[in-house]
């Protein structure tokens, strides 16, 4: 961390004070993490500093958020597409939590330093904590599938960090590096749980901070849905189901209803085809971006292939029911839709077809 929050214990209590008193100043231009992160400090040196521990006492979801609501937990969606009018990251989590979740989870926060290029997670790793950045930026880095790695954001002070695996017990999808000193707060699973036994709502704010950054993620960088308005977007944000799947797991099944629209996040997925001829064909692979049910959803079949989770997979699901509201009433998205479905039949049946020593008995 920086010289600025570097004390050693045989420091004077007047330089304690003097510290409570930066921490109030920082809450008042709105760097409430930094200032958190302080009082923890400070706390750690003299536990029963008064000025510190009314100062923590005061900053509750109200002082981070003057319109955030009295009383407990609750989950609040944040419209996606207001870019300009958007909270911090640090804001939109926080101000969710009534008071005393709020000092709960502050209790549960265990501050910690990263030198420049350290690793703080890695990709494909057990997720076991989320970050919240006090100082310092991060470069959030993802193997592509040419195995190559390519940095694909920055992020810094105020920006959470990993609760994707934590909510979610899928493998971290990126790694995290410090682009300098930096200094986060972290929350294990371990100290959630806790919280959660004590503030069960807690859970749902978490996850519902988790939904809306996703779904801002996925429905402005897909082809499909960035034919919709804003507007249309953030309608359409509401429908959306995240689901995780294990290995193995059977997402559609060939020849059964398929009453939904799914998107991969994270993972990988077999299609399969059986016929009384061949047996089971794997077709392709599904991965990260790809979509599957379109034929479906067009054409109103049943599943016309087998997809299943070859790893343990995160997607987005929308129903029939929702598709038909949002996107087949919209030409655009439905012309693309059947586009899809159209490609997606014509590969499957280069796929299918026999061999050239199967197709001359040979």
């Amino acid at each position: 961390m920086s010289d600025t929050l570097d004390w050693r214990p045989q420091e004077p209590a007047e330089a304690l004070s003097d510290y409570a008193v930066l921490a109030r100043r920082w809450v008042q231009q709105g760097w409430s993490l930094r200032a958190i992160a302080l009082c923890k400090i400070i706390l750690r040196l003299e536990p029963d500093h008064a000025p510190t521990r009314r100062l923590l006492s005061e900053l509750d979801a109200r002082k981070l958020d003057p319109n955030a609501p009295v009383g407990p937990a609750v989950p609040r969606p944040v419209p996606l597409e207001r870019e300009l009018e958007r909270k911090p990251a640090s804001a939109s989590l926080l101000s969710g939590l009534g008071q005393w979740e709020f000092e709960t989870m502050l209790e549960s926060l265990e501050l910690r330093d990263f030198e420049a290029g350290e690793t703080i997670v890695e990709e494909g790793t057990p997720g076991d904590s989320l970050f919240a950045i006090v100082e310092g930026r991060v470069e959030v880095v993802r193997t592509l599938k040419s195995g190559r790695r390519r940095t694909v954001a920055v992020l810094e002070e105020g920006d959470f960090f990993g609760e994707m695996s934590l909510l979610s017990h899928v493998p971290r999808m990126a790694s995290v590096r410090a682009f300098e000193n930096t200094a986060v707060l972290e929350l294990t699973r371990e100290r959630l749980s806790l919280i959660v036994q004590r503030h069960p709502s807690v859970e749902g704010v978490l996850r519902e901070f988790h939904r809306e950054r996703l779904l801002d993620n996925v429905l402005r960088s897909n082809p499909l849905f960035r034919l919709l308005s804003n507007e249309q977007r953030e309608v359409l944000s509401h429908d959306f189901e995240l689901r995780a799947r294990p290995a193995g797991a059977v997402l559609l099944e060939q020849g059964q209803p398929a009453d939904a629209l799914y998107l991969l996040l994270q993972g990988q997925c077999q299609v399969l085809h059986r016929d009384g001829t061949h047996g089971e064909r794997m077709l392709r692979t599904l991965r990260e971006g790809d979509m599957f049910g379109e034929i479906a959803l067009m054409l109103g079949l049943n599943a016309t292939a087998t997809v299943r989770a070859e790893t343990s997979c995160l997607l987005l699901r929308l129903d029939h029911g929702s598709c038909e509201r949002h996107l087949l009433e919209q030409p655009a998205v439905r012309e693309a839709l059947a586009q899809m479905g159209h490609e997606r039949l014509l590969r499957n049946a280069g796929l299918m077809a026999p061999l050239p020593d199967e197709a001359t008995g040979s």
